[in-house]
């Protein structure tokens, strides 16, 4: 209703805006149950993805067919408490103080245009109760897929390694691509680069000190810790692994809408570039 209309008598009001009393009445009734189908609707896409902003919920709404503006999702979540907070935490996973060969940075201000033009690879902690363990991934810098990870005890080339394995084991032919890490000795080894160099990949590396030079690994950090690791008490490694592989393979790769592919996963992105 106007402002102009409010205030007035009902069959004034309605003469006004030239709608019938009964029109009137049932949208009054109707209200109530589009706000509480809505709030259930949010409420579902919240809990399946507990990172979720306001942004992604109402484009997660409109791929389920519901028209409706992200100002009144901002406004029902922030009623309802359902805004995700991040928790910031840092531990030291870069070990640059080695006397291996050390690359250029070949990414940076590079546009991506293309899959397998530009692997990331990086390595983050996760807190166990008596430990800490150390994940290595490797995305596809197009898709932002994960396309290679390794969950371990050590802190080591073996781990590193053993993401660059299983990410050729998914893309055997890469020959061309940009491999881009920062300069720990996990990615600087012989081990590895003869690995890397034998699938065809171009060694790349941050400048030291720029955390930024490697976004799209930061990025992905950012949502593992937000929607899991910071959500989640694990019981040891296996349970670790096993929540993470889920996670990751498929609430990450196949089910979580990313901004900057059109609000789509990117499985489903790749998936269209090839179709």
């Amino acid at each position: 209703m106007t402002q102009a209309a409010r205030g007035l008598p009902i069959a004034r009001a309605c003469e006004l805006l030239g709608v019938s009393r009964g029109s009137y009445y049932r949208d009054r009734q109707r209200a109530p149950r589009d706000q509480t189908a809505l709030q259930d609707a949010i409420e579902t896409i919240v809990l399946d993805h507990p990172g979720y902003g306001y942004r992604r919920v109402t484009a997660q709404l409109r791929r389920q067919g519901l028209r409706v503006n992200r100002k009144r999702v901002l406004r029902i979540m922030r009623e309802e408490t359902w805004l995700c907070r991040a928790v910031r935490g840092r531990c030291r996973t870069t070990q640059s103080d080695h006397a291996h060969p050390i690359y250029p940075n070949l990414v940076q201000d590079r546009p991506i245009s293309a899959l397998d033009e530009v692997w990331v690879a990086d390595i983050t902690y996760i807190r166990l109760p008596e430990a800490f363990v150390y994940l290595a991934v490797i995305l596809d810098a197009y898709s932002r897929r994960v396309i290679g990870w390794e969950l371990s005890e050590r802190l080591d080339v073996s781990l590193t390694l053993t993401a660059l394995q299983r990410a050729l084991h998914l893309r055997p032919t890469p020959a061309g691509a940009i491999h881009h890490s920062d300069q720990g000795v996990q990615y600087a080894a012989g081990d590895y680069v003869a690995q890397a160099r034998q699938a065809g990949l171009i060694l790349s590396m941050s400048r030291r000190g720029r955390p930024r030079d490697n976004a799209q690994a930061e990025s992905f950090f950012r949502t593992l810790k937000v929607e899991q690791v910071y959500l989640t008490e694990y019981r040891d490694l296996a349970d670790a692994r096993r929540q993470l592989r889920r996670f990751i393979e498929q609430v990450y790769n196949r089910d979580r809408l990313h901004s900057a592919l059109g609000y789509r996963p990117p499985v489903e992105f790749e998936e269209l570039l090839v179709a």
